[in-house]
């Protein structure tokens, strides 16, 4: 009774929040469109809330916006076809743009770059896409209106943004940046209109050549008015050496950063040199998320971080370089293990390794992503105390990734390590997992045992990477088809063949409504700067 009043629309509350359990999930929100009309009218939101964020390969969503193309943009668009209306669509169902919710200033101009290259330059005369001469016409000039376009038709459509992230990510597009933050600049109630403002400035360069650049002294100056114009920015990036551009906006008393700053990720921060991270710190009132990823000399921020009173709410620590394991670590992890939930360890010496481990295990018990790359030869001693750490936290573990990359060729011992790991890791796992990594040097009874040993564990999205020649892929079928235990799919073995590109054997998992993906999408997906970047969007 009650499924049936679902399906015919009498509980429409309970069906939007089964709908919005999906919203991340593209394919099952497209066939949500297909149900009903309530079913559409539901799931439509969702799926244009955010739609330049999905990396699909597709980008043929753009051309919906140009329904609200004003008709001086029309007039300036038609220019450069051969079908002067081919591009705008007509009689579209929905103001797709009213939908949207969260925008990057960098997923735009991604995303016109993608369908520019697929839908207009692989064209040929006479179709749709085909633009009139391109020797005569710049490319750059028309994916710049494409992108000026896009904006113009989101600030006259008055959409009400919930996040707003100002990403600047590569030099090659300072020109766009620059052309979309003066539009930004140019409408204010668009400014005031946003929830929250985020700023990922985190393009590597010399700070000196940058600040020589014309281009670059642009941006900077633009984002400063944006960010005295919004006075509501909420997360920040601090990346390489662009530090000296936020340090001065922090410890400003004229800013009202201290009031609403909530999040701060340091990104491959060399500490060394940085000063006044504590009187920053001192003054931010309502921070609540700090993130420390593939930083350098660590022990310098470390210093500094465990001398404040006040609560240092580190939620992502992801080490790549550790000379040793000194007191001021075990201070910082004592100080805020309780608010760690990344955590993850890249190379490094075997007695640090364990000296480490027995830490994170005896300060941090809400640890919900887990990265460990690479192990020592003397793996049993490791995989004894990672597995004591899974133990340890395994309530709360939702993403898993282990890396231990072995050449089959010049060390066969090296495979031991990955058949101890396989071995042990089955029984120590929770019962869900959203994500699970392995790059190993796989042997097929190994990965029956480990499969045997997990089968009470669900995993959403499992990834692979089998470093030597055993076909593991006959072996997984058994497991996770007949006991539905993986929805998401993706291996990959040490030649580079990909289990997306055999057309049958996706086809069999997907009669199983197990979904094969593309390995490099997958660990694109959940590579820990992108999970970091989403954290408290909606």
């Amino acid at each position: 009774m009650s499924c049936s009043k679902i399906f015919s629309g009498d509980l429409p509350e309970l069906t939007y929040e089964i709908i919005k359990y999906f919203q991340n999930d593209i394919s099952t929100l497209h066939s949500c469109i297909l149900v009903n009309r309530l079913w559409c009218r539901l799931a439509i939101p969702l799926l244009w809330k955010d739609p330049f964020s999905f990396r699909t390969g597709n980008c043929n969503f753009i051309e919906i916006y140009f329904d609200n193309l004003n008709d001086d943009l029309k007039s300036k668009l038609s220019e450069y076809k051969i079908n002067d209306n081919s591009l705008i669509p007509s009689n579209t169902l929905f103001n797709y743009a009213k939908f949207l919710k969260y925008l990057n200033i960098f997923d735009i101009i991604s995303c016109v770059e993608m369908w520019f290259e697929v839908a207009v330059r692989t064209s040929k005369p006479g179709n749709r896409y085909f633009l009139k001469d391109l020797s005569s016409y710049s490319v750059s000039n028309f994916k710049k209106l494409i992108n000026i376009s896009l904006f113009k038709i989101f600030i006259e459509n008055e959409i009400n943004l919930h996040t707003l992230e100002i990403e600047i990510s590569s030099t090659y597009y300072y020109t766009y940046f620059n052309n979309i933050l003066e539009i930004i600049l140019q409408n204010t109630n668009f400014i005031h209109n946003i929830k929250n403002l985020n700023l990922y400035i985190n393009s590597p360069f010399n700070f000196s050549y940058a600040n020589s650049n014309s281009e670059y002294k642009l941006i900077k100056n633009r984002i400063s008015q944006i960010i005295n114009l919004h006075q509501n920015i909420k997360k920040i990036l601090l990346y390489y050496d662009n530090f000296p551009l936020y340090q001065s906006l922090l410890l400003s008393k004229d800013s009202n950063c201290s009031n609403t700053l909530n999040t701060i990720i340091f990104y491959c921060i060399d500490f060394k040199g940085i000063t006044n991270l504590d009187k920053i710190f001192k003054q931010l009132n309502v921070l609540e998320s700090i993130h420390i990823i593939y930083c350098y000399s660590l022990k310098s921020g470390f210093d500094q971080f465990i001398n404040l009173t006040k609560p240092f709410k580190l939620k992502s620590l992801i080490i790549n370089e550790l000379s040793h394991v000194d007191k001021s670590l075990q201070l910082l992890l004592q100080k805020s293990g309780n608010y760690l939930e990344n955590f993850g360890y890249i190379l490094g010496d075997l007695s640090q390794q364990r000296q480490l481990l027995e830490l994170i295990t005896k300060y941090c018990k809400n640890i919900k992503y887990l990265d460990f790359y690479e192990f020592e030869s003397q793996i049993i001693y490791q995989i004894f105390n990672l597995s004591n750490l899974i133990e340890h936290i395994k309530q709360n573990l939702n993403y898993l990734s282990i890396n231990i990359w072995e050449d089959y060729y010049l060390s066969n011992g090296n495979i031991e390590r990955s058949s101890i790991l396989l071995q042990n890791l089955g029984q120590t796992l929770p019962s869900k997992l959203e994500y699970l990594s392995l790059i190993l040097s796989i042997k097929e009874n190994d990965f029956r045992i480990f499969l045997e040993n997990s089968q009470n564990t669900f995993i959403n999205k499992l990834k692979i990477m089998q470093n030597n020649s055993d076909d593991i892929v006959q072996c997984i079928k058994g497991f996770i088809i007949n006991k539905k235990r993986v929805n998401y799919l993706a291996i990959r073995n040490f030649k580079g063949g990909d289990l997306s590109c055999l057309k049958d054997e996706v086809k069999e998992f997907n009669l199983h409504n197990i979904r094969v993906l593309n390995f490099n999408d997958l660990s694109l997906a959940f590579d820990v700067y992108n999970l970091v970047r989403k954290i408290d969007y909606l």
